[in-house]
């Protein structure tokens, strides 16, 4: 008798068990999936392809100035603002890669901490002796300190000119510029140049399962970069999210104002694209995270997981698209848009961070702040 109750038991749950699993047979394993082409297609024909165009503009961007350096005339001005636009929106298709070297300079660092901080431009500038490998000095260089440099400085075009044409620090405002410039040119082209020396190799052949392997790590990076620089960065902080108040002077591009959703827009557009495996300024794709959660037959409430992902960028997309370009404004004018925008984005930090991250069985390698 006791010997048929404990199998009457271990019958019972047993069927417990299976009962509890997810419905149909299980999907194939996450290791299965050949990583090897996924970092080929992310190092070949996104990252590196990617880099070499923002060196391009971060080339013309350090000419223009100093050319205006050389002569600073309204025409040159406005060719600097120019490439500095230009440059600031290609820096968002590379500003996600932030992996390998671009760690150990702090790339990304160097290159958008926003808000900036004048008083220490001026200092910089007045004192003549600032070591801008300094990580205290982060948010007095970059895009955010050139966007003060070019619109910022006074109300006017005439009155920004005299501050580098006229005063005793006429010259070292004008150096400043070009030093700002050329430290954004050569940290690309050190990237650059490691990319294509050893670390590429390297980054395909480390295709394991792990921490440390590529993917993994990427992964983890992108999901980062997506939380921290591009939900956070962009809108959250400037829309109060974590402090309670709103931030209007904490938004992208502050002092030139109307690029603030353009630059925004082109990261979510970036974020999709490397989701999808879309070749850089291509229509093709290869392989992805897209494909490998499609691979897996990832479902998450009777949906692929990769459909519900690319539906919430675009969704996320269709609200950014009803804010103001300036995103100062908008947080003025009427913050509960930016937070509509700030919701959007979140609910693909779920899907990513929590449901892709189970489903790709990878672990988060950061300290999240702010919860989920």
């Amino acid at each position: 008798m006791k010997k048929s109750y404990i199998f009457f038991l271990v019958f019972i749950l047993t069927l417990i068990g299976y009962s509890c699993t997810d419905d149909g047979p299980s999907g194939p394993d996450s290791s299965d999936f050949d990583r090897q082409a996924i970092l080929v297609n992310w190092a070949d024909n996104i990252i590196i392809p990617a880099f070499s165009s923002f060196s391009e503009k971060t080339s013309e961007l350090h000419t223009a100035a100093e050319r205006f350096a050389d002569e600073p005339t309204l025409a040159n001005l406005e060719g600097l603002r120019e490439n500095w636009e230009t440059a600031y929106i290609s820096f968002q298709q590379v500003s996600m890669f932030d992996t390998g070297i671009a760690i150990q300079i702090r790339y990304r660092d160097n290159l958008n901490i926003y808000p900036t901080d004048p008083d220490e431009i001026h200092d910089n500038i007045e004192e003549g002796s600032s070591n801008l490998e300094l990580p205290a000095l982060n948010d007095s260089q970059g895009f955010p300190a050139l966007d003060y440099l070019l619109y910022g400085l006074a109300e006017s075009d005439a009155a920004i000119l005299k501050y580098y044409t006229q005063g005793d620090h006429a010259a070292a405002y004008r150096t400043y510029l070009t030093d700002l410039t050329a430290r954004i040119d050569f940290l690309t082209n050190e990237i650059i140049d490691y990319w294509q020396e050893d670390y590429r190799d390297d980054f395909v052949q480390n295709s394991g399962n792990g921490a440390n392997a590529s993917v993994d790590m990427m992964v983890n990076d992108y999901i980062f970069y997506y939380e921290k620089a591009l939900r956070a960065g962009k809108v959250g902080i400037p829309a109060g999210v974590f402090s309670g108040n709103s931030l209007s002077t904490h938004a992208e591009a502050y002092y030139r104002g109307d690029l603030s959703n353009r630059l925004l827009l082109a990261a979510l557009d970036a974020a999709q694209n490397f989701f999808n495996g879309k070749h850089f300024n291509s229509d093709e794709t290869g392989e992805s995270l897209n494909s490998y959660l499609e691979y897996l037959n990832t479902i998450k409430n009777g949906a692929d997981l990769s459909s519900l992902i690319n539906d919430q960028f675009d969704s996320a997309r269709n609200e950014i698209q009803t804010l103001d370009d300036n995103l100062a404004h908008q947080v003025e004018s009427d913050n509960s848009k930016m937070l509509l925008a700030y919701d959007e984005l979140q609910l693909n930090v779920v899907y990513m961070k929590v449901d892709m991250l189970q489903a790709l069985n990878i672990n988060v390698d950061y300290v999240d702040a702010d919860g989920d």
